[in-house]
């Protein structure tokens, strides 16, 4: 594979910024925009420009193709994972990803096509705001796939603006509901045709960067910090599922297009 070729297959996060509009592309439609590390690391280099720019006033994440938001990460990543302490570190670094958006000085909304599942759901999670297309699904089924588990920190997230009940179906049942399905709970700022997605997305962008920048900034920041102090040390439930043997045969069958069977250890 050329040097070319494997940079498409790792795919990239892609940062434009114009008329107070920064456009966060995650890049990888081949394979749904699952994220590698390279896409982590320059969302978090996006996010480290887009603070540094006092042009900017709102934040648009979205995945390129029209396909899917952010299907997960990149599942070869856990390949080589040996011991519950990768999924520690693993969870940390996630975490440091998806404090850099919530930590942005201005509004972000995601704008979710297709589907939005594990990581995805994550990263459109911590945007403000969230727009989806009719019919996109929203899930974390790893209960029915890898067999890891999601941090305290990203629970906490979830239930924070979806709702524990939902959270519970989604992460037991491993349930990808639909847009229209989870509207009502007000977790989506808008369901609306795939041809009408970008329409809405300017309406949304015009008000925000009409709105006070000062009174936006201060409002998200007492929300985050009312939200992270109830944050529970996990580190003994993180350990305990990415050291299973459950976890590494999860991975296995995952990438080998199987259904795994769960031994409970």
């Amino acid at each position: 594979m050329s040097g070319e070729a494997a940079a498409r297959a790792e795919g990239t996060t892609r940062l434009a910024i114009a008329d107070g509009v920064a456009r966060i592309t995650f890049d990888r439609p081949a394979a749904r925009n699952a994220m590698t590390w390279r896409m982590y690391e320059e969302l978090a280099e996006a996010c480290a420009a887009i603070a540094a720019d006092p042009s900017v006033r709102v934040c648009v994440l979205r995945g390129a193709g029209g396909k899917a938001f952010v299907a997960g990460t990149d599942i070869s990543q856990f390949d080589a994972f040996a011991s519950g302490e990768d999924g520690i570190a693993y969870e940390k670094k996630v975490e440091r990803f998806l404090a850099g958006i919530e930590q942005l000085s201005v509004p972000t909304l995601a704008v979710v096509e297709g589907v939005a599942a594990g990581g995805g759901m994550a990263i459109a999670n911590a945007c403000d705001l969230r727009v989806a297309a009719a019919g996109t699904r929203f899930g974390v089924p790893i209960a029915s796939t890898l067999g890891n588990c999601l941090s305290a920190a990203n629970l906490a997230r979830l239930s924070a603006t979806l709702g524990e009940a939902w959270v519970k179906r989604m992460l037991l049942l491993a349930e990808m509901p639909t847009a229209e399905e989870i509207a009502p709970t007000g977790y989506l700022a808008a369901v609306v045709p795939p041809e009408e997605l970008n329409a809405k997305v300017r309406v949304l962008c015009a008000a925000l960067k009409s709105h006070a920048p000062l009174t936006m900034a201060a409002t998200r920041a007492a929300l985050l910090r009312l939200r992270t102090d109830l944050t529970p040390r996990d580190e003994d439930l993180v350990r305990a599922v990415y050291g299973s043997a459950d976890f590494k045969a999860g991975v296995k069958a995952f990438t080998q297009k199987r259904k795994a069977e769960w031994e409970g250890r």
